[in-house]
C-alpha cells in the first residue's frame, strides 16, 4: 500500500498520517540548548508503520517515547521503502532532475525512523538509544548534530 501519487509535493494526506513522537508537548521546539543534539537513525525491517500488524511494536514505541521524552526533541517513523523516490541532479547545479521510484539501496535494514535526541553527550544518548526498541530488533545509528 503506497502513499497516493496525484497530490501536491509537500502536502499530508491525513488518513495515512503516522504517530509521530516530537516535538514533546510542554516543550519549544525552537529553543535552543547548550546541550548537543543527536540524530538516531532507527533500521528495522521495511513495514508500513501505520498497519493494524504493527499496533504492539508501536506501543512498544510510545513507551520508549514517553520514558525518554526528557530528552526528545523530535522524530517520526517512515513509510516503507516502496514509497521513496530517490533525487539526483545530473551535471551539479543546475543540471537535470532525476528521478527514481523506490529506495536509494536495496538492503536487508532499511531507514524507518528517526529521533533528535538533545543529551549531555555521546553517551547519554547511546544509554537512551539502548532502550529503543528498534535497537532490540534492528539497529540504531547515532550522530552528533551539525546546527545549521
Amino acid at each position: 500500500m503506497g502513499l497516493p501519487v496525484d497530490r501536491p509535493y509537500g502536502e499530508v494526506d491525513d488518513q495515512r498520517r503516522l504517530d509521530t513522537w516530537g516535538p514533546v508537548p510542554g516543550t519549544d521546539p525552537d529553543a535552543r540548548s547548550d546541550m548537543p543534539t543527536y540524530i538516531a537513525l532507527t533500521y528495522t525491517a521495511d513495514v508500513d508503520w501505520s498497519s493494524p500488524e504493527q499496533a504492539d511494536e508501536m506501543a512498544e514505541y510510545r513507551e520508549f517515547g514517553a520514558a525518554a521524552r526528557a530528552v526528545i526533541r523530535g522524530g517520526s517513523a517512515l513509510y516503507p521503502t516502496a514509497t521513496a523516490t530517490t533525487v539526483r541532479v545530473s551535471g551539479g547545479r543546475g543540471g537535470d532532475v532525476l528521478t527514481t521510484d523506490g529506495p536509494y539501496a536495496e538492503t536487508k535494514e532499511a531507514l524507518t525512523g528517526f529521533y533528535l535526541l538533545e543529551c549531555a553527550d555521546l553517551d547519554e544518548a547511546v544509554a537512551t538509544v539502548a532502550t529503543m526498541p528498534a535497537a532490540w530488533n534492528g539497529a540504531v545509528e547515532v550522530r552528533p548534530v551539525i546546527p545549521l
